[in-house]
């Protein structure tokens, strides 16, 4: 039995409740080969970060406005992911966007979650509730969510996992946005975690 956990990262820029859902599944035992040992926000305000405060987690800002530059940005962010000896790195509405220098420096290192069935409404623009709006407008009758690899390609990397959640006659974006949060992923996100940390530490 192999006792050494993946340190995870988990990059943020909102409310953070996929970070949450990270962290309930350590304590339900989902989440068994990896941890969270390290938050990092790009904008002040996001209530993730005060999610990780109360787990006892630390919690950073790094907001790229404040760097001048992507390339000043990205280098605040390795350094805080090697002082952390970050193992994997989990985008969970993390809205900033990394350079092809950056993914590659971290390859099938850095997973994101995304509210569609890749390949529908994905790439680039395609992001909360837009992704939503698209799916209504479209009029499908199954949408879900998707874990995958990131590449140098907006939502391009290769699928871990997908689940669907079935649309309701009704539904708005906000309410689509809920049920795919809920039945998607909530539980998925903290299952690929646990999937791509068992992989990294050989268990």
């Amino acid at each position: 039995m192999n006792s050494r956990k993946a340190r995870i990262a988990v990059l943020v820029s909102g409310g953070g409740t996929n970070l949450q859902a990270i962290l309930d599944a350590e304590k339900e035992g989902i989440l068994t080969s990896g941890e969270v040992t390290l938050v990092i926000s790009d904008r002040a305000d996001a209530y993730a970060l005060e999610r990780a405060k109360k787990a006892g987690i630390p919690g950073k800002e790094i907001a790229k406005k404040f760097c001048g530059s992507q390339e000043a940005f990205e280098q605040k962010l390795t350094e805080a992911l090697e002082e952390n000896r970050t193992d994997l790195i989990v985008l969970a509405g993390f809205l900033s966007i990394l350079s092809e220098s950056f993914v590659k420096h971290y390859e099938r290192r850095i997973i994101n979650i995304h509210p569609s069935l890749i390949p529908s409404f994905c790439g680039a623009g395609y992001y909360g509730l837009k992704v939503h709006d698209a799916a209504l407008a479209r009029g499908v009758k199954i949408t879900g969510a998707t874990v995958h690899f990131v590449n140098e390609i907006p939502d391009g990397g290769e699928i871990i996992a997908q689940k669907a959640v079935e649309v309701e006659p009704g539904d708005t974006s906000e309410i689509l946005q809920r049920r795919v949060m809920e039945q998607a992923e909530w539980i998925l996100l903290p299952r690929a975690v646990e999937t791509v940390s068992r992989e990294i530490v050989g268990a």
